[in-house]
């Protein structure tokens, strides 16, 4: 996703995910707003981290659309999973190793390469 690109959560406020992913839509070259992010991803940092694990976990929970929330921690290369599970009820998993199984839209990826250099989340 584009810098600069967010995710509107309300009239006021919006956010600015480190990356996000559409189900089965595609972004107007000259849009900045994602429309119905099913998968929402931020790169944990010192000065983001209060925010990231508070006001915009709500938040982007507040959207029907949005299925998982994930935390990536570099320090601990760990991610933070969250999960809209049965009923809404937002389920939490950590992982450190192994597969990330996103059911909708049905994405696989090792855990360990969201944090090499190859990764496609994280720069070297």
């Amino acid at each position: 996703m584009p810098d600069g690109m967010t995710v509107r959560i309300s009239a006021p406020t919006a956010f600015e995910p480190d990356a996000a992913r559409l189900l089965r839509r595609t972004l107007a070259s000259w849009g900045i707003e994602v429309p119905s992010p099913v998968i929402v991803v931020e790169v944990l940092s010192e000065g983001t981290a209060r925010r990231d694990h508070g006001v915009k976990l709500a938040g982007y929970f507040s959207l029907p659309s949005v299925a998982h929330y994930l935390i990536l921690d570099p320090e601990r290369r760990t991610v933070i999973w969250h999960k809209r599970g049965e009923e809404d009820v937002i389920e939490t998993r950590i992982l450190t190793a192994g597969p990330l199984r996103l059911d909708q839209p049905g994405l696989e990826v090792a855990v360990e390469e969201l944090f090499s250099p190859a990764g496609t989340l994280l720069p070297e």
